[in-house]
């Protein structure tokens, strides 16, 4: 444990990728096989479900140090990290254990959570006397799931190529699965990573393991230089971009598994794909995007959300909203690796296996015409309206890449224009990671009704923590220290004064939110210091930003 805790604190202490990179090479290089499949794990994002509640690791806090709640309270605004503010208040301690990472998390975190809440403190407390401050800090943030680092799963994959002179792109497709929330990482399973195999050979795969997402980069253009930037219109394949959930549906040996985007296993929450397994032909593997599709049309992305939240997918709700596999690519085929053929010709065997399937819960994505890049400009800004964000622009000669790459072809994705507004900001809390001490996530409010009317009030409606530079950041920080209101654990409450310009992709009605609506994504796009405060957007702003689609029916 103590030598992960090392690689945490190496990797927390630079922002170089080259350090990054050196310091995960050095420890990947000499940890155990079983330690370094589980550093693997957590480094490239993996989070295994949360065994200890946040109130009993307060507890904990609390017992062991002897301070009163409201003491607690005040030393966890001032630190700004649940996980390092335990590790300060726990009593002083000799490092005793030296077991390493793969043990503390397989015969001591894991089992957690078989035992019972009254008995959870005073089993946690001896373990982490046997840690030193580092590898106390990083055991906690491993049971609150709060593991963060800086470092990136591309990062990891560098890091493993490095080390075992492997092509990260073998890496890659190996890594895909291996952090899903029911993963186990074994010493076999990192050997398997880093095993050296022939250019030619290709490697063992699990009957339900998807291949690494090929990723589009983004066109910040209005279109008027495509055809010097992209050339002929006819070289490409043009599509929508849907606003769904992008999944691989993969069938081999007789069943189906449908991985998100986040590599999840995601098949039992969407029975409708699942029950394909008896007319999609093995060995097949599709990429696609997962939408509500009902009425003969895609329905917007809040609708999609009922299914994601939701423990248990009753009758009622899965005939409510009913799902659908837009399918876009085609990565295997009769058992084949498919992603070298050309785009256009996966397009045209996907096309014939979406008519053998013949469903309609599995639909191809629709190809979009036209002559000039003008013709697909005016249907671009037809894409809100349809409830989509914009088109895909994918070559027809382009390979299918591992990852935002463009060395076997390229995929373009010009999304519309973002929706803004200027809300004001009204409740602050402290970041993660480098944020911890400085106030950087902020809720924000717009009014209820416009100026001049009596008592009008603010409604918060979104979050956003990300869009100001780092000294925007700190002078917005100090602003909310001088004007905290009231305190309510970690948030904070302040006198409203600062507009922000927030820009978001995505808007519906909501029933579960105050303001009546529910935004995606947002972000800053600018400090207004030269608006005042009365000028802040208003509800009906908001309302007026509403696809008419939506403004008949509520989102749950």
């Amino acid at each position: 444990m103590k030598a992960f805790a090392d690689l945490y604190t190496r990797l927390d202490a630079t922002t170089s990728s080259n350090s990054k990179l050196a310091a995960m090479q050095s420890y990947f290089g000499s940890a155990p096989a079983a330690d370094a499949a589980w550093a693997v794990y957590f480094l490239a994002g993996g989070r295994p479900r949360r065994v200890v509640p946040t109130k009993l690791l307060r507890e904990l806090a609390i017992q062991s140090s002897g301070l009163s709640d409201w003491l607690f309270e005040e030393s966890y605004q001032a630190v700004g990290d649940l996980a390092e503010t335990i590790t300060l208040l726990l009593p002083l301690s000799e490092h005793t254990s030296t077991d390493g990472l793969a043990n503390w998390v397989q015969d001591r975190l894991l089992p957690l959570r078989s035992v019972p809440p009254d008995q959870l403190v005073p089993t946690l407390l001896p373990l982490l006397l046997q840690l030193d401050r580092a590898s106390q800090l990083v055991f906690i943030k491993l049971i609150t799931g709060s593991f963060r680092v800086g470092v990136s799963r591309l990062l990891v994959t560098r890091a493993l190529a490095a080390l075992s002179g492997i092509d990260a792109k073998r890496i890659a497709q190996r890594l895909v699965g291996y952090t899903d929330i029911s993963a186990r990482p074994t010493a076999a399973l990192f050997e398997r990573l880093v095993a050296v195999a022939g250019d030619d050979v290709q490697d063992a795969r699990d009957p339900g393991q998807p291949y690494p997402f090929f990723l589009a980069h983004a066109l910040q253009t209005d279109g008027s230089t495509f055809d010097v930037q992209l050339g002929a219109p006819a070289d490409w394949q043009v599509e929508w971009k849907w606003d769904g959930i992008r999944a691989q549906l993969v069938k081999r040996e007789g069943q189906i598994w449908i991985w998100s985007r986040g590599e999840e296993l995601v098949t039992d929450r969407f029975p409708e794909l699942a029950a394909l397994a008896a007319l999609v032909p093995d060995g097949t593997v599709l990429d696609g995007e997962i939408v509500v599709w009902k009425d003969a049309q895609v329905q917007p992305f809040a609708l999609l959300q009922q299914r994601i939240g939701r423990k248990t997918l009753g009758a009622k709700l899965l005939a409510q909203v009913p799902v659908a596999m837009l399918g876009y690519d085609l990565l295997e085929w009769q058992g084949a690796d498919f992603r070298q053929q050309l785009q256009s010709a996966r397009r045209q065997q996907l096309e014939a296996v979406v008519a053998l399937c013949g469903q309609p819960q599995l639909r191809l994505s629709a190809l979009l015409q036209g002559d000039a890049w003008a013709d697909f400009a005016r249907q671009r800004d037809r894409a809100r309206s349809l409830g989509v964000e914009g088109l895909m622009l994918k070559h027809k000669t382009a390979q299918y890449g591992v990852g935002r790459t463009k060395d076997v072809g390229v995929w373009w994705k010009w999304k519309i224009d973002t929706y803004t507004v200027d809300a004001v900001l009204i409740y602050a809390q402290a970041g993660h990671g480098r944020r911890a001490s400085l106030y950087t996530d902020f809720t924000f409010a717009v009014w209820d009704s416009p100026d001049g009317v009596a008592d009008r009030k603010l409604v918060p409606f979104a979050k956003a923590y990300s869009g100001l530079t780092d000294s925007e950041m700190r002078q917005v920080d100090a602003i909310i220290r001088k004007t905290t209101v009231e305190k309510f654990g970690p948030v904070r409450s302040v006198t409203p004064t600062q507009v922000f310009e927030l820009g978001f992709e995505g808007i519906a009605l909501s029933a579960r939110h105050k303001s009546g609506i529910a935004v995606r994504f947002a972000r800053m796009l600018r400090w207004r210091q030269d608006k005042p405060l009365a000028e802040a957007d208003t509800l009906d702003a908001l309302r007026s930003l509403l696809p008419l689609s939506s403004v008949g029916g509520v989102v749950n």
